[in-house]
């Protein structure tokens, strides 16, 4: 039980990601969808900038719990984005950060 306890994670630190426009393309206007529509298609999608910012601080923070208990599995990150299955490309970037972990909930 001991060595149970030993592996068990202190910390699984949880960041929800979002797929959105890229922040450097101009949004057009979808006229058939009226004043407040967007059109998405052929538009180079990506993570939230503020997501981006929210995983690095998630791996600052399992870096110093890492440092300061001196387990390698202290913590863990875990990226979170529910969406259609292109989701599973801003999980893929979140990995890329350095997330140990990423869970796509798929909405159809």
């Amino acid at each position: 039980q001991q060595q149970q306890q030993q592996q068990q994670t202190i910390m699984k630190i949880l960041v929800p990601i979002k797929r959105v426009i890229d922040y450097a393309i101009k949004i057009r206007v979808d006229p058939t969808k009226g004043p407040h529509g967007v059109q998405t298609k052929n538009v180079k999608m990506s993570m939230n900038p503020f997501c981006e910012i929210a995983i690095e601080e998630a791996i600052r923070l399992k870096e110093t719990l890492v440092k300061s208990t001196k387990k390698k599995d202290a913590a863990e990150v875990v990226a979170v984005s529910i969406g259609p299955k292109q989701c599973s490309e801003t999980i893929r970037t979140a990995l890329a950060m350095g997330a140990d972990r990423g869970i796509h909930v798929d909405t159809r």
